[in-house]
């Protein structure tokens, strides 16, 4: 699927196709909610896997500009809202959530909010974004409702399984990819390796995509 993709909107790589693969035959009939959507590849991917409707949402204009023009270069009837995670949807339950949220650990505690570092910087665990997510999404679904989440195990897979279940979901990881460190990894080898998160010398990342379902 060719998408535009203009400077300062995340490219959709193998985080986002890894998801992706995942819609074929869950997404169907379901009212589909894509956070932070970037590009609108997921919201894209979810339209032709069959959704009943679509909706992506990202805080940034760009990417709100950027998903609504390639929504209407691939006659995709997709709502693009903007607003922060589910703000823009308040009151509203969705028959699946996808998201590939920031998640790269970073230096500073504080998110950067204008610079493109936004759609990977994710605090100093790299959970920022995505401890929001499992807190808010079982207020966002049906009875039976899908939450699909992709992220890296430098964040730690486990404490996104405990978060999901304390607000009763049933969660599992549904599937699993080695891939070589991206640039943006790669720029930050020293710091997670200080923190423990990567072994020394160790430039392969496993990402993660974690299914939630009501138990």
């Amino acid at each position: 699927m060719i998408l535009l993709c203009p400077p300062g909107v995340y490219r959709a790589q193998s985080d986002t196709d890894l998801l992706a693969g995942h819609l074929t035959g869950t997404a169907t009939g379901r009212d589909v909610l894509d956070l932070g959507t970037g590009t609108g590849a997921l919201a894209l991917s979810a339209w032709r896997a069959g959704a009943a409707s679509v909706t992506a949402v990202d805080l940034a204009r760009r990417c709100v500009a950027t998903t609504r023009l390639n929504c209407l270069l691939h006659g995709t009837p997709v709502r693009v809202l903007r607003g922060d995670l589910f703000a823009p949807v308040a009151g509203r339950r969705f028959g699946m959530i996808v998201a590939n949220p920031p998640y790269v650990p970073s230096e500073a505690a504080v998110l950067p909010r204008h610079r493109a570092a936004r759609s990977w910087d994710a605090g100093p665990d790299g959970r920022a974004v995505l401890d929001r997510i499992c807190d808010a999404a079982p207020d966002h679904l049906t009875d039976d409702g899908i939450l699909m989440i992709v992220h890296s195990q430098v964040c730690g897979p486990q404490a996104t399984l405990d978060r999901l279940e304390r607000r009763g979901l049933r969660a599992t990881v549904v599937d699993r990819s080695r891939i070589p460190f991206g640039p943006v990894m790669r720029s930050r080898a020293g710091l997670l390796e200080r923190r423990g998160l990567v072994a020394p010398g160790d430039r392969l990342e496993e990402l993660v995509v974690v299914e939630a379902r009501r138990g």
